[in-house]
């Protein structure tokens, strides 16, 4: 399936402002923010945190396969997609993070 595909499934993120990821230190190492661009990375992210509890080897796996055509881009193509290539990261052995959802008001 498609990432457009894969979209459709996931909850809604319209009662979201943004994401915080946070390391094990607790410091937020990035954002995701409700905002055009960034949407759809906010929606993988969240239906992650939710089946998951945090980005962990796990959940970096379903993200990548959740993110269809764009992971291979990413993989080709380093720093083009930074929510992916953390992913990547997380997969190749990088420490998990924590998400913290930031509510719109």
């Amino acid at each position: 399936m498609s990432f457009a595909e894969n979209l459709k499934k996931l909850p809604g993120i319209s009662h979201l402002a943004a994401v915080n990821l946070l390391d094990k230190a607790e410091t937020v190492v990035a954002t995701i923010e409700n905002k055009p661009g960034s949407q759809g990375s906010l929606a993988v992210y969240n239906h992650l945190a939710q089946t998951y509890g945090s980005i962990n080897l796990e959940a970096a796996r379903k993200g990548l396969e959740i993110f269809a055509e764009h992971t291979e881009d990413a993989r080709l193509n380093p720093g083009k997609h930074p929510n992916i290539d953390r992913l990547i990261a997380i997969e190749q052995g990088g420490p998990a993070l924590r998400v913290k959802h930031v509510f719109a008001v």
